[in-house]
């Protein structure tokens, strides 16, 4: 759906993230269109439980928890890792695996192991894409949602250490290196009327075309 409101220069969005990560990347992808980011946690909001079964639904969860505390426009992101030999795991509980520390070395050997459980030994077999909504709610209970997606190899062990999560294991197709040996520019790779690389740039483009006022 096409937001009935079109940001402008000067406006300011609440990102409904507690990830400094996170926050990074919105804070680069944002940078030409003056828009004012403040985290959640700048603002010292709750953390709503996530009990979607859905990045959508998640996503809406974080988006519209912020709205209504903070009174602002809010954008949130719900994203993750689906493993094709997996059955689509770890998907919406991806951050749950790397524990409650948020240790994703951790994470990644668990993906791994389970690889290794599944015989996903080929690169073939080791298929999986990043996933990321985008969410962006008005106080008054409007909603918009975009839609990235980028596929993919997991390879052993990690490689790199630029970007967080579980970049360090994600190698996009059409690349010899993973997001986590990508500098922030090229795993963007976003500009006015491109598709960009990363999941999160390809629903950032969608956003921008369906909601931002480009001078």
């Amino acid at each position: 759906m096409t937001p009935s409101l079109r940001l402008r220069d000067g406006d300011r969005l609440v990102l409904a993230s507690h990830n400094a990560g996170k926050l990074r990347e919105f804070q680069e992808l944002f940078a030409p269109f003056g828009l004012e980011i403040v985290s959640a946690g700048e603002l010292d909001l709750s953390e709503p439980d996530e009990t979607g079964t859905t990045f959508a639904e998640n996503a809406r969860i974080k988006a519209h928890a912020a709205a209504s505390a903070s009174g602002m426009l809010a954008l949130s992101d719900d994203s993750g890792l689906c493993v094709d030999a997996l059955g689509g795991k770890p998907g919406v509980y991806t951050a749950n695996w790397a524990g409650p520390d948020k240790d994703f070395t951790h994470g990644m050997k668990r993906v791994e192991d389970a690889l290794q459980a599944a015989n996903a030994t080929t690169p073939g077999q080791r298929r999986g894409s990043f996933n990321a909504t985008l969410c962006l709610a008005h106080p008054d209970g409007r909603d918009w949602l975009f839609e990235g997606k980028v596929e993919g190899t997991l390879v052993w062990p990690p490689r790199g250490d630029i970007g967080f999560g579980f970049d360090p294991v994600f190698m996009p197709d059409g690349y010899d290196i993973t997001f986590g040996q990508m500098p922030s520019a090229m795993k963007h790779s976003w500009a006015p009327g491109e598709m960009g690389l990363s999941h999160r740039a390809r629903a950032f483009a969608k956003f921008v075309e369906g909601a931002i006022e480009r001078q």
